[in-house]
């Protein structure tokens, strides 16, 4: 997810940008002093809290917020990410914001904050109170909100200063000018984010061949554990040696030599753009494994894509490929063929279900030739790649 903060003093035209970054990034906005208004104007339990508080410039207890935008959130199901304006205005609602992002398995990409200055800002929203009438833009609250800020919500930059996510922006100039320079930071922080994908599939669905192509044309690395697997065995290592017996009978490899060799091949390949993970996870504990590998890396997994065929389809691919050169151990007995189905029925099935529950899982048709398959598939990774990065 593409979660944004924009920070900036009273003024700062951090209302206007927003509506720019939403409608290119197609963000949820969550706007604490909108919010708080339209609470206010229906005469809730929280705007009637609230209502005071606003109207003599002072900063809304942290509870009220915090309720505001938990409810905010759990109400979107579906979101590329959340812009925040005006929150958090404080260093101790940077703790809290990052704790809410937490329970999402998401965190902050950048904080952006407006830089203008204060005799500009004032002109500003003196200006807007003669078109708004808005009561909260008198000089003397002007000038208490200014201090509020300076007292409370500018430290809070420190905490993202720290954490090296905090991008001072020149407020000063048009509409246009400002949201280039908001847009350069956005971009950038884009291009450092991984693009993680999880092709799923039961076998015989094309998981290899396609993901192969995928990784290719989007300039990902391809992470295949059965075919690192075999490299391991055919090369007689220790790693080899101790998956020889698992790997010919089709089975699940123990999970701490899987992890072993996803994370030698993450650390062979510090430039990647992202990878595409075929062939793990294959059970719901190493759906856990692999968000714990990309979390080290401060980073998660983007994409499920599970191919769906049958499993008649899946035993004539596999008892098809056993004749061919392409051959695996475990191609030539349909028995064994068969136990692989099985297994994926019984256990790997339920990893798309458990991805289901928090990231987008895209459901692609597996059946046709490997070109068809292959347009369905690249069409839709390169679609979310766009959007999810």
């Amino acid at each position: 997810m593409l979660n944004i903060a924009l920070f900036g003093p009273p003024g700062a035209g951090k209302g206007t940008q927003s509506k720019n970054l939403i409608e290119k990034y197609k963000l949820a906005y969550i706007s604490t002093g909108d919010i708080l208004r339209n609470e206010i104007a229906e005469n809730t339990k929280l705007g009637r809290k609230a209502k005071d508080i606003i109207e003599r410039g002072e900063l809304v207890s942290d509870e009220i917020i915090v309720q505001i935008i938990e409810g905010f959130i759990k109400s979107k199901t579906e979101i590329n990410g959340v812009l925040f304006d005006g929150f958090p205005r404080t260093y101790v609602q940077a703790y809290i914001l990052e704790g809410m992002l937490q329970r999402l398995d998401s965190s902050l990409s950048c904080m952006i904050s407006l830089e203008v200055p204060q005799a500009e800002l004032k002109r500003r929203i003196l200006e807007r109170a003669k078109i708004s009438g808005r009561v909260d833009d008198t000089e003397e609250i002007i000038d208490n909100r200014f201090r509020e800020y300076e007292k409370k919500t500018a430290p809070a930059a420190r905490y993202y200063k720290e954490r090296g996510i905090f991008n001072p922006i020149n407020g000063l100039g048009t509409i246009d000018e400002i949201f280039k320079r908001i847009d350069l930071v956005v971009q950038n922080k884009l291009k450092d984010k991984l693009f993680n994908v999880v092709i799923l599939g039961m076998p015989g669905a094309g998981k290899g061949t396609q993901s192969r192509r995928i990784a290719d044309d989007l300039g990902l690395k391809f992470i295949s554990t059965g075919k690192l697997l075999r490299k391991e065995m055919e090369a007689k290592t220790e790693i080899g040696e101790k998956v020889s017996g698992y790997m010919k009978k089709g089975d699940i490899v123990p999970d701490e030599l899987a992890i072993q060799i996803i994370e030698r091949e993450i650390d062979n390949n510090p430039n990647a753009k992202g990878f595409i993970f075929k062939g793990f996870p294959r059970t719901i504990v190493q759906a856990y494994i692999l968000d714990g590998i990309l979390r080290k890396m401060n980073s998660s997994v983007s994409l499920i894509v599970n191919l769906d065929i049958s499993m008649l389809e899946a035993f004539k691919r596999l008892h098809g490929r056993g004749k061919t050169e392409s051959s695996r151990t475990y191609d030539a007995n349909p028995e064994t063929i068969i136990h692989r189905i099985e297994e994926y029925e019984e256990i790997t099935a339920n990893v798309p279900e458990y991805y289901r529950k928090q990231i987008n899982v895209i459901d692609i048709d597996g059946n046709g030739s490997s070109e068809e398959v292959y347009q369905r598939l690249i069409d839709t990774v390169d679609k979310a790649s766009k959007t999810l990065r």
